[in-house]
């Protein structure tokens, strides 16, 4: 197969038959299995019912590529129809058996072309060092590595409790509460989603992307999708009791069918709370309560860019250690 004679077909979730969403499904395990060799697989069946999935205010362009019944090669585009109007976000999936012959050349040419049509002058994607080939294909595309990360790997049973005694410890007048949530309650959630929203402040790098606002329905629909794909959230969330505001927050996730491997979320609290201790308090307190909701959890992974010295360091104190290298790129469309 060359890369010209490689067609590129819409994938309709709609019209889609239960076959075609496994075999969609399949190729993104195969694709999983070779990057994380030593984790649990992905859920067939819950990839397969939540393709193409996304909140209202999205717009989410899938595409596939298929030899006879196998699907070899699974693309989107993603976008948000109410804020940064000019970019995108890419993923491109190739079956680990049918790569180098141009599937993954023929769906980047099909999602730009998407992007210039509908108005997107940047396009983003992520790589992994996991994926040695991603790294060569991005810079084919001529993309940006715009924003360096590194992922860590927290191993739970080696973390030192006594070092979660200290970080836990708040003093006697200590004005701040500790909220434990698996769905945000209705009276936190507008509150919520404006702390949500100190992520802004996170580094960039070289990313042309603006802030985000996020909203109380953008939760809501982040919960629905995750319900249906069967994962779970924990949020603890600190709020100052003499104003009512919430001050920080921590978020970890898992999958219960895959509960060795949780993943750490967001982290963040806001500027004029910064400098008390309450991030280490968060990440802590969080790792205490993470048994009682995912018994059997032996990792945690997280994501911060290289330049987050800050949310490094908690990260590396608590135990993290280096487990891959990510990247954020960008294409910048003329």
């Amino acid at each position: 197969m060359t890369a010209t004679s490689v067609q590129v077909e819409a994938f309709d979730k709609s019209a889609a038959s239960p076959q075609e969403r496994l075999a969609v499904a399949e190729l993104i395990l195969a694709c999983h299995a070779l990057a994380y060799p030593e984790d649990p697989p992905l859920v067939k069946e819950k990839v397969a019912a939540t393709l193409g999935d996304h909140l209202p205010d999205e717009l989410v362009l899938p595409f596939m590529v298929r030899r006879g019944e196998q699907m070899i090669g699974w693309a989107k585009l993603e976008f948000s129809l109410t804020q940064n109007l000019h970019m995108a976000h890419a993923n491109i999936m190739v079956h680990p058996q049918h790569r180098r012959a141009g599937v993954g050349r023929a769906l980047a040419a099909t999602l730009e072309q998407q992007a210039r049509q509908h108005g997107r002058r940047v396009v983003t994607f992520s790589t992994s060092d996991r994926v040695p080939a991603a790294q060569p294909f991005a810079e084919r595309l001529g993309g940006e590595p715009a924003l360096p990360m590194r992922q860590s790997q927290l191993v739970v049973d080696e973390v030192s409790a006594e070092l979660l005694d200290r970080w836990c410890a708040r003093p006697e007048s200590d004005p701040y509460r500790l909220h434990i949530w698996t769905v945000l309650p209705d009276e936190y959630l507008t509150r919520a989603a404006d702390l949500m929203g100190v992520m802004n402040n996170a580094p960039r790098g070289d990313l042309d992307v603006d802030d985000w606002t996020i909203t109380p329905e953008m939760i809501r629909g982040w919960e629905e999708m995750m319900s249906k794909d069967g994962e779970v959230g924990l949020t603890l969330a600190a709020e100052d009791q003499t104003t009512g505001t919430l001050a920080g927050y921590t978020q970890l996730f898992w999958h219960p069918q895959r509960a060795s491997i949780a993943y750490q979320g967001a982290t963040a609290v806001r500027p004029q709370y910064r400098g008390t201790g309450l991030g280490k308090w968060l990440k802590a307190a969080a790792l205490r309560e993470l048994p009682a909701h995912c018994p059997g959890t032996r990792f945690i992974r997280t994501n911060n860019a290289n330049v987050n010295a800050a949310m490094l360091a908690i990260n590396v104190q608590l135990g993290f250690l280096p487990y891959a290298a990510v990247t954020d790129w960008q294409i910048k469309l003329n």
